[in-house]
């Protein structure tokens, strides 16, 4: 779990150093320009680290379920060996994924102009100044990406479906409660993940607007890199007894 989590705070770390940055120098010299090799840098390590980050967790899940459903057969389930193995699949699944798109978008044709409506470079936004009878390529592939992410999403509700029925037959309540608080930091940071990813994507067009696209993208590479920490630290007793003099009656000791 600790192996996963290290790759899980790299990627973090990575995905939002990768907007950031930019974004505050030309906050900060007051220009908004982006050179054309650098938007297709920014969108290829962006696409790499969220899509990475999202096959993790899906290996993360299956950590999840090989240690609560499947525990004296865990260590052989998940040896060093598979885990890098596993972590290597996740790193080369986004890497494959975001130079297909990083290719395909930056080869198509522009015709409405240079003007990204975004304070970074992502598919959409660029999506839109290419022609209209040329992007229909990124398209297919977009729909290929989602069928993906839409399977990994199907394994980790499975995944939790045997943990929650593996978990409800322990006949101690402390059994159940130590099994619960070992997937439900996991289960916050998958959701969280998941569901500003649809609201941002699959929002209907009629409540699209340029302020609130500009909102949900400062939420959606901002927000989970900046709260995955804080959720895997509520494990920390220490952190919890920091937080319970702020909110006294919010954490119990155990």
């Amino acid at each position: 779990m600790y192996f996963f989590l290290l790759n899980l705070a790299f990627l973090d770390l990575v995905s939002i150093t990768t907007i950031l940055p930019k974004s505050m120098a030309n906050f900060l010299w007051d220009t908004r320009a982006i050179s054309y090799a650098g938007c297709a840098a920014q969108l290829f390590f962006f696409s790499l680290f969220l899509s990475a980050e999202y096959f993790l967790l899906t290996v993360m899940a299956y950590d999840r379920y090989a240690a609560i459903c499947r525990p004296l057969h865990y260590e052989t389930l998940l040896g060093s060996r598979v885990c890098v193995l596993l972590a290597a699949a996740a790193w080369a699944c986004g890497f494959l994924t975001a130079l297909l798109h990083t290719a395909n978008t930056f080869s198509l044709p522009l015709c409405q102009g240079n003007s990204v409506e975004q304070f970074f470079c992502e598919i959409p936004p660029i999506l839109k100044l290419c022609c209209s009878t040329s992007y229909l390529r990124e398209v297919w592939l977009l729909a290929f990406s989602a069928f993906a992410f839409a399977g990994c999403f199907v394994f980790i509700v499975v995944s939790y479906v045997q943990i929650f029925r593996a978990v409800l037959r322990i006949p101690s309540q402390q059994g159940r409660h130590k099994a619960f608080a070992t997937c439900l930091p996991h289960l916050a940071v998958v959701s969280l993940f998941i569901t500003i990813g649809i609201f941002v994507y699959l929002k209907p067009p009629s409540i699209s607007s340029p302020s609130l696209d500009l909102v949900m993208a400062v939420l959606y590479s901002v927000v989970p890199p900046a709260v995955n920490p804080l959720i895997y630290s509520l494990r920390n007793q220490e952190l919890k007894d920091a937080l319970s003099k702020l909110m006294p009656g919010c954490f119990e000791k155990q």
